[in-house]
């Protein structure tokens, strides 16, 4: 969906954010962390990323970009990426060589929506747990970010001296550890399915899926819900009791690794949560067993307690990231630095 902006003039700085069902396109602004011109596409609509890059410049009537910053849902490795749940692939030389007075950085997806972090305003975030101590940006911080939608992303962002540095992750594929004797059933569950069983199986959209079927075959009962937008839509109206449940244990778990996050990257000062899934129904996670999840660390629960978590209410933290670098990006070549 397109929101209807008039398109900036020179210069052209084009951010994306690829993910495994959707891409989003926009215009960043040049002088500030920010953007217009915002379109989304469904991925299976194009054969690759670069037709999807062509679609979108031809149908705003675009100049050819000067910058393109590109968020993809994927490791990014020697300037390429491909993508975890898609088919596409994309390389920084191909893009140079299509684009050819452009200067192109492909960015994780994760830490591109880090990069946001800082430039979030109150109003873009729900509390839940603790205060958080201190605004971003203030001072030295390390916070992390962790988010669920077609899969699960990680990562962390630390600021030292006023210089801003990504912690690039794939902390959503590290293997799933229950805690609970229901979440050690849905496990022996799940393996009957997965060679493997990452915390990706559980906290995804396919994810909440997998949780719902094995808590129906847990209770013997039928399987009526297929996707994650009914199993949530079932919890929210209070129609299903599995489907609640299955809820109820997502955020549990998501609690659960978003607290490994922490502990693992040392983000003492916060811990985001992003992703379309929790945003659509905030009154859920508000309401879940998320800071039980997350707190409970043995030894460490004094230390996890006092660890803040906020719910990313922001529609585009990945855009919104990826024109903060565009926007360094621009400087840098401009001459400019900050």
């Amino acid at each position: 969906m397109k929101e209807q902006e008039k398109v900036n003039e020179e210069p052209c700085l084009l951010v994306g954010d690829m993910g495994g069902t959707n891409v989003r396109f926009a215009l960043a602004d040049a002088n500030k962390p920010g953007y217009s011109n915002v379109t989304s596409y469904p991925c299976s609509e194009f054969p690759s990323a670069d037709v999807a890059i062509d679609t979108y410049l031809q149908q705003i009537g675009a100049s050819t970009p000067d910058i393109i910053c590109i968020a993809a849902a994927g490791p990014v490795v020697d300037g390429q990426v491909l993508f975890t749940n898609n088919s596409w692939s994309m390389d920084v030389r191909e893009l140079e060589e299509d684009f050819e007075d452009a200067s192109v950085r492909l960015l994780n997806d994760f830490e591109a929506a880090a990069y946001a972090l800082p430039n979030l305003r109150k109003k873009d975030c729900q509390r839940i747990g603790p205060t958080p101590r201190t605004r971003l940006g203030d001072s030295d911080f390390t916070v992390g970010l962790i988010g669920p939608g077609t899969g699960l992303g990680a990562a962390g962002l630390c600021q030292r001296n006023g210089s801003l540095f990504p912690i690039v992750s794939e902390a959503g594929h590290v293997g799933f550890a229950p805690e609970t004797r229901v979440q050690m059933e849905i496990l022996e569950h799940l393996r009957h399915e997965f060679d493997r069983v990452s915390d990706e199986r559980l906290v995804s959209g396919q994810g909440i899926v997998n949780i719902y079927h094995a808590l129906v075959r847990m209770h013997n009962r039928k399987v009526t819900h297929n996707s994650a937008r009914e199993i949530f839509s079932m919890a929210v109206k209070n129609a299903d009791s599995i489907a609640a449940e299955a809820v109820q244990v997502f955020y549990e778990i998501l609690g659960q690794v978003a607290g490994n996050l922490a502990l693992s990257l040392g983000t003492t000062d916060g811990i985001y949560i992003g992703g379309g899934m929790v945003r659509r129904s905030p009154e859920l996670m508000v309401n879940s067993r998320f800071r039980i999840g997350f707190e409970r660390k043995g030894r460490y629960r004094s230390m996890m307690e006092d660890i803040p978590t906020q719910m990313i209410l922001h529609a585009q933290p990945g855009l919104l990231g990826a024109s903060f670098f565009a926007q360094r990006m621009h400087n840098e070549r401009s001459g400019v630095f900050q």
